[in-house]
């Protein structure tokens, strides 16, 4: 145990540093207002080309302040640091990518790096694409690593309470990945970007939309599955609520469905000319063999085929088949469905999707 005097030696060796301290914070807060601290504040050059800093997660200010002097973007990195405690800027630091230059004076580095201003990326994922589409899409932008991107759009955690388990999918996250243009601070990890397009589903299905799907005795896994087919099959947007009606009737008729879509998602192709041979795969995503909906989505449909699934044509059509121009005529017997057939056999022929011997 430490004596009487020993405590009043240690309060003796503890008070001058405090006071030390003090002296120093305030001999700052007038250094500042010198113009030799103008000076080191100021840009380092007039170099005005950019260059990438990266703040990593977690890093100090001394490591920051430490890192740009090094990188030859402030003149010191120890007035740097004190400039941060003094402006109360200290900690405030937010982790990214940031566009520096030599030509910028001290403020406005430290103004970027706390206002979390960071470099971003964009990208597209066009309607109707499938996880495996997009993973190729965001790894020809090198925007990921193609396949930790399809092990993070495996995670049935980030749909719980959208799909029901158990079910024989594919791919678990398909048809959830919403498709949209997206701006993500640059270094954004698979997993990050996955998550933020599942959010965007979210949003884009409000609760409007789900009792809607209550009220057509749908999940919204049903919904979403539904418009990933509509969004396969049509091309014009005017067809987008007439095919739904045609799904719909089907469904409530107790009829298969008979999309070419879904074979070929079965078959992992895109094919536009089917066999008799592919509608004979032995899928559960074989629309021609099985009754009612696949198991799941066969890609992701935007917000207009969502709405379609939703809002169908009133109709009492039950065939379609396509024109060759993008849009599809519709019958609502059988006869008048293979008369449209023929009458589009030539335009099918030429590229148009079909079944052919």
């Amino acid at each position: 145990m430490a004596s009487g005097k020993g405590k009043a030696a240690a309060r003796r060796g503890r008070l001058p540093a405090a006071l030390l301290l003090l002296v120093i914070l305030l001999a700052g807060a007038a250094f500042w207002g010198r113009s030799e601290t103008a000076s080191l504040l100021a840009p380092v050059s007039t170099d005005t080309s950019v260059r990438v800093f990266e703040v990593p997660p977690g890093a100090t200010s001394a490591h920051v302040a430490a890192g740009l002097q090094s990188a030859g973007l402030v003149k010191n990195g120890s007035v740097f640091r004190l400039y941060l405690r003094l402006r109360g800027l200290d900690g405030r630091i937010q982790a990214g990518q940031y566009e520096l230059a030599p030509s910028m004076p001290a403020a406005e580095v430290a103004s970027r790096l706390t206002s979390g201003r960071v470099v971003e990326d964009s990208f597209t994922v066009p309607e109707g694409y499938t996880i495996s589409q997009m993973a190729d899409l965001l790894a020809s932008r090198g925007l990921v690593d193609r396949d930790r991107f399809l092990v993070a759009a495996r995670d049935p955690s980030l749909v719980k309470g959208l799909v029901p388990e158990g079910l024989p999918l594919k791919q678990p996250l398909e048809g959830y990945l919403f498709p949209d243009t997206y701006r993500i601070p640059r270094g954004y990890t698979e997993k990050q970007i996955v998550a933020l397009m599942v959010d965007r589903f979210r949003q884009v299905m409000t609760p409007e939309w789900q009792k809607r799907a209550q009220d057509q005795g749908l999940t919204v896994h049903q919904v979403v599955t539904l418009a990933s087919l509509i969004e396969r099959e049509a091309q014009v947007p005017a067809d987008r609520p007439v095919i739904s009606s045609v799904f719909h009737n089907r469904l409530r008729l107790g009829m298969k469905l008979d999309s070419c879509a879904t074979v070929n998602y079965a078959l992992g192709k895109s094919q536009l000319i089917l066999t008799y041979k592919d509608l004979e795969v032995n899928s559960p995503y074989n629309t021609y063999k099985n009754v009612g909906l696949p198991p799941g989505p066969i890609g992701s449909p935007g917000k207009a085929s969502l709405e379609a699934a939703l809002y169908p044509a009133e109709s009492k059509y039950l065939y379609f088949v396509a024109k060759g121009d993008g849009s599809h005529a519709f019958a609502s017997t059988l006869s008048e469905h293979l008369a449209n057939a023929r009458r589009y056999e030539a335009a099918l022929s030429a590229g148009s999707q079909a079944v052919v011997p």
